[in-house]
């Protein structure tokens, strides 16, 4: 059996699976990454894929998120001044450049990853990028296959700065390559239907053989009126999109697994949430997803643990280190 592990874009929604992952976490002999064959993550996601590929526990992972995440976002102080830091970033975001400056989420993950490449991950890498020159899609992997030569050599810290890299949220982020790349999740924000490609068509993997564990990052509640103006379905454009690409990735990675027709090959982790309460830079909110998170693996652990943890997985070398 090959177990997936694929983990969405969400900003500071992050919290939510790394703290569903480190509940699980706790009742394991090693980190939770070592018991999947596979790893996918766009943008948040992509962050955790990462640090659990180079063998980070997903407890250590969840502690950045709350140490780290209010650094990253750039919360303001409370009074006269917060109110007019908080409208000028607002200001910026809106008319001329990225909401937020992106040194120190580059900062915050050099300190967790350091100088590491993608080639010293323990398990196999799927990170969506996107490439705005050419207007077409960037995937970063670990040499799970030989005619994969270039992606094991890049800087972790690199590949995570740039599915991360969220237009209007940061400026696009340019390698040590000198490609420029933004996030993910333009394309790709649930990444499940792309890791069940890459098992199947790169990797050669069975369809019966493969198991997928897929945690989202939440879902908001949107209900779209039969009619309705520019004006009023702007604002929820992006996330429509969102919501409409993640259901099309499940739905491919469904088809190609014969889930749930012949079998149970997705196991999706996620909740629905009311519509703007959880934003994607909002760290106030971090207690609340741990909450979710928390009381969310207390009812999955009793499934999850005999389909996903019996044992770790095999050991994985690549093709070129």
């Amino acid at each position: 059996m090959k177990r997936i592990l694929t983990i969405d874009g969400g900003g500071i929604r992050g919290t939510f699976p790394a703290a569903f992952l480190a509940n699980l976490e706790h009742d394991l002999e090693q980190p939770i990454g070592r018991y999947f064959d596979l790893i996918s993550g766009t943008s948040t996601g992509g962050i955790i894929a990462i640090g659990l590929a180079l063998g980070l526990r997903a407890s250590d992972i969840l502690k950045f998120y709350e140490e780290k995440g209010p650094a990253i976002f750039a919360q303001t102080r409370g009074g006269i001044a917060g109110w007019v830091g908080r409208h000028l970033r607002k200001g910026r975001w809106l008319l001329w450049g990225p909401k937020y400056s992106a040194q120190p989420l580059r900062d915050a993950l050099h300190g967790v990853l350091g100088d590491r490449k993608l080639g010293e991950a323990r398990t196999r890498l799927v990170i969506p990028a996107w490439h705005p020159q050419t207007q077409g899609v960037y995937i970063f992997k670990t040499a799970h296959h030989p005619r994969l030569r270039t992606d094991y050599k890049e800087f972790a810290v690199d590949a995570a700065m740039a599915t991360a890299a969220a237009p209007t949220y940061f400026a696009q982020h340019v390698t040590a390559n000198d490609v420029g790349l933004v996030d993910g999740g333009l394309w790709a924000n649930n990444p499940t239907g792309i890791a069940v490609v890459e098992a199947m068509a790169t990797l050669g993997w069975p369809a019966e053989d493969i198991r997928v564990l897929s945690i989202g990052c939440l879902e908001d509640i949107k209900v779209v009126r039969e009619a309705y103006g520019a004006a009023s379905l702007a604002p929820q454009l992006a996330s429509l999109f969102m919501a409409g690409q993640s259901h099309g990735s499940l739905g491919i990675a469904q088809i190609l697994t014969g889930d749930p027709h012949e079998r149970r090959a997705i196991y999706r982790v996620s909740q629905p949430v009311p519509d703007g309460f959880y934003s994607l830079d909002d760290t106030s909110r971090i207690r609340s997803l741990k909450d979710r998170a928390f009381a969310e693996a207390r009812i999955q652990k009793p499934i999850l643990q005999p389909q996903f943890f019996g044992a770790p997985a095999e050991e994985f070398t690549p093709h070129y280190r």
